[in-house]
């Protein structure tokens, strides 16, 4: 790609994400265009329909988190990575939440960039799980899936209350903690 046709690219994307995120999975394309001042028409040269640009939108997040996990996360004491990996998943759950169904919809058995970008970012996840479980900061039973639904429930039971927000995760990283019994 020509760098001008890559900054391009990637201004839609910053402003795909700025639009999505204010106004859901029904935002204007042309409204992205303008604001990544480009005409329609490069936005349709780069995203032939507003499931492509939603794909690539997604994967580029998801892969933005996957670098947070190797590169930031390593570096922390791990039940505070753990924490911070929980953290950073819903927050992009609550931003993203709606805008996959049109991602997911279009999955038919190929593997895409999509796909690849939730790969990394689980395996990542999975790193920073095992690792908490390791150092004794997480329950050794709790497993990715289960990490998953947390967070998807967390999302969804503050859509309409976020201001319970910080107190359910502090419910949920809580529980997540490995559990000694007392001393008899």
């Amino acid at each position: 790609m020509r760098a001008d046709a890559r900054r391009n690219y990637e201004r839609l994307l910053a402003c795909a994400h700025e639009a999505f995120t204010e106004r859901g999975a029904d935002a204007s394309l042309e409204d992205i265009a303008r604001r990544a001042g480009v005409g329609i028409g490069t936005l349709y040269r780069h995203f032939p329909t507003r499931e492509t640009l939603l794909t690539a939108l997604l994967s580029d997040q998801l892969r933005g988190l996957t670098a947070y996990a190797e590169q930031e996360l390593v570096q922390q004491e791990p039940g505070e990575a753990m924490a911070n990996w929980i953290l950073a998943m819903s927050r992009h759950g609550r931003i993203y939440r709606g805008l996959a169904a049109g991602v997911l919809s279009q999955q038919l058995g190929d593997r895409t960039e999509f796909d690849e970008a939730c790969a990394a970012a689980q395996e990542a996840g999975d790193r920073v799980l095992h690792r908490a479980q390791a150092a004794g900061a997480v329950r050794p039973d709790v497993a990715r899936a289960h990490l998953v639904a947390l967070v998807h429930g967390l999302v969804l039971a503050t859509e309409n209350s976020p201001e319970l927000f910080d107190q359910l995760l502090a419910v949920m990283l809580d529980g997540l903690q490995r559990v000694t019994s007392p001393a008899s």
